[in-house]
């Protein structure tokens, strides 16, 4: 499970966010707060794996947060930070991305570009957990997860609805899917379901297992990666 902090001197957008996060399976928040100094002491008290973290706090800069939390001695356990703001200026952004920082979301945006980036983090968390000595193929992966390219876009013939829908199935699911069970549940064909599902598992959102039966003729079955 991982363990998230929310971060924002709004109330509601708080709340919006505590809501994205909980509303993702592996993801609880350990609590909320609207200020530097409660931030702090809320990472002293519940060990967060990751902070969602605001730059307009009314005590001090979300920068001062940032760079206290990515100094080892100051929390005696590794903690992500996934910047949330409006601050536009270059430098800041810069500074964010030095101090460590796992991606930075300009407000305004969409909610689901936050769920994107979560199940992001998510994913290259799980390889985290997998990996004893990393490749270059390893470390490519991983980085390109946490920083996708902005410019990213689906392959040609694929829509970001009918992808949202078939990662949405998979996470619902409590076990691994084949092509056909995704298509039944999502109502759309079998080789599309496919298409969906091998771009899902090459952006590194979901894992292909291979299940073999009696005839020896393996099966291609899709989870989440999480």
């Amino acid at each position: 499970m991982i363990r998230v902090l929310v971060v924002d001197d709004d109330a509601r957008v708080a709340h919006n966010h505590r809501e994205v996060v909980e509303g993702l399976p592996g993801f609880t928040v350990v609590d909320v707060v609207h200020s530097a100094s409660a931030a702090l002491g809320a990472v002293e008290e519940h060990r967060p794996d990751l902070v969602l973290l605001d730059l307009y706090l009314p005590d001090e800069s979300g920068m001062t947060v940032l760079r206290t939390l990515r100094t080892p001695a100051s929390t005696g356990h590794p903690v992500d930070v996934l910047v949330i703001t409006a601050v536009r200026d270059i430098e800041q952004v810069r500074a964010a991305l030095h101090g460590g920082a796992v991606h930075y979301l300009l407000k305004p945006f969409p909610l689901s570009a936050l769920r994107d980036q979560l199940e992001r983090y998510a994913a290259a968390h799980q390889r985290l957990t997998r990996i004893g000595e990393a490749t270059q193929g390893d470390v490519d992966r991983l980085f390109g997860l946490l920083r996708p390219a902005p410019t990213q876009t689906l392959p040609k013939g694929l829509t970001s609805a009918t992808s949202e829908l078939i990662a949405a199935t998979l996470r619902a699911a409590d076990s691994d899917l084949s092509a056909a069970e995704v298509a039944e549940r999502t109502g759309v064909a079998r080789v599309t379901a496919r298409r969906y599902l091998e771009y899902l598992c090459a952006d590194g959102r979901a894992e292909l297992r291979m299940r073999y039966g009696s005839t020896g003729r393996p099966e291609h079955r899709y989870r989440w990666a999480r």
